[in-house]
């Protein structure tokens, strides 16, 4: 018999081959129980297990091939063959190939999209967005980019359902007295109080979006999996503007409202600048010192777009501009040492606004009741020939140490 492969060999690669299907499964259960999308690291690693599965297959196929070829030398064929012409077999050996590589590459994609969200659609409708389905469809759409900081990311995360309450000690009221004694004298004792100050709840938030199906067929891209990620990066730009800004209660509002996420509105480590509009750099130092050294070692600047220009043009008294290029640094900047970085839900310079955050922002609280998590909806808009994508979270942040952060408030008036 004829050989491609010896029998070691054989066996080989096809349990290489199923080592490999092994891992891919693997990468794809991860990320669904996980209940997120596969990572770009994560699809190159399937996308190179794919290549090298078809590899294994067609070495596979040439060893059975072989093995046919041994099998057919020994045992003639009991009726002639038709006379197909070397050129015409090599041809048609081609296109058998190419379509079932083609027909793996489609298993293979549809498996892993189908394993991690089964079926998703998407949420845009064909006559607001008339630009994005031309006759010949651009394989990329182009949005606008917003600046967003890693607050949600430093802040301290509490994955816990219910209401959480942190305690608190507050040293400048109830000291813990450490002092001199003498030998067989009773120690006189102090009094180390803490105060449950820092509850968190849970405010329920969610967004829907819904999407023409017609967009959807005449689509030569996945939409749905754009939308998805649209959807995704709004909630982030949601969050992050609670934690920064916070939505407190606002009684002269029609009809009035109640407080929700507070985040970091109630910052009591305040340092006022003295004018409305405009920053000095005796400011810039004094928020930064108003963080203690012990806070200094993972403290970082937040700050509008606008702010950081700004800033840009600050010098200090030796004419020497404050903010520096550093490419070693996130957004390649750095002030009085700590990376800048910049949010376009930071408010701008004006009065009384605050407009720079600065410290180690791990005392910022964030619980979260229930994950992050974005369904699509296929039968619920039937009849509109449309499906929807939806998203909830439940979530509620505070300042937990505020000796670790500090803000620059403009003057008022």
């Amino acid at each position: 018999m004829s050989k491609f492969l010896t029998d070691a060999e054989r066996k080989e690669k096809e349990e290489k081959r199923n080592d490999l299907i092994t891992r891919a499964e693997t990468v794809v259960n991860t990320a669904k129980a996980e209940k997120r999308e596969l990572t770009p690291d994560e699809m190159q690693e399937l996308a190179e297990i794919r290549d090298d599965v078809r590899k294994i297959k067609e070495f596979l196929k040439l060893d059975d091939d072989f093995r046919e070829m041994g099998d057919s030398e020994k045992k003639p064929d009991p009726e002639p063959k038709e006379d197909v012409s070397v050129d015409v077999k090599a041809d048609r050996e081609c296109k058998e190939k190419r379509a079932i590589e083609e027909q793996e590459r489609q298993a293979f994609e549809a498996y892993i999209r189908n394993t991690l969200m089964n079926t998703r659609d998407t949420n845009l409708t064909i006559e607001d967005n008339g630009a994005v389905v031309p006759q010949t469809i651009a394989d990329k759409i182009i949005r606008r980019v917003y600046d967003i900081c890693p607050i949600l990311e430093k802040s301290s995360k509490y994955n816990i359902k219910g209401t959480l309450t942190i305690p608190y000690y507050d040293e400048s009221e109830t000291a813990i007295n450490v002092g001199y004694q003498t030998e067989f004298t009773q120690i006189a004792s102090s009094v180390g109080q803490f105060t449950s100050n820092v509850t968190l709840t849970g405010y329920l938030a969610g967004a829907l979006a819904k999407v023409s199906r017609s967009l959807i067929h005449n689509s030569q891209f996945n939409i749905v999996d754009h939308v998805v990620d649209l959807m995704a990066e709004h909630i982030a730009r949601f969050i992050e503007h609670e934690l920064l800004v916070g939505t407190p209660a606002n009684p002269d509002a029609v009809p009035p409202t109640t407080a929700k996420v507070l985040g970091l509105s109630t910052l009591t480590n305040v340092v006022t600048a003295s004018a409305t509009n405009a920053i000095t750099a005796d400011e810039v130092i004094k928020l930064h010192d108003a963080v203690k050294d012990r806070f200094q070692t993972n403290a970082m600047w937040i700050m509008s777009p606008a702010t950081r220009t700004a800033l840009r043009l600050l010098k200090d008294d030796m004419g020497r501009y404050m903010l520096q290029d550093d490419i070693s640094l996130p957004f390649g900047t750095s002030l009085l040492g700590k990376p800048v970085y910049v949010s376009d839900n930071m408010p701008e310079i004006g009065a009384g606004a605050g407009v720079i955050y600065y410290g180690d922002f791990k005392g910022l609280a964030t619980k979260f009741s229930e994950n992050i998590n974005i369904q699509v909806l296929r039968e619920r808009y039937a009849d509109e020939h449309a499906d929807g994508v939806i998203g909830w979270f439940e979530f509620d942040s505070k300042v937990e140490n505020a000796q670790m952060m500090a803000v620059l408030k403009m003057a008022s008036n």
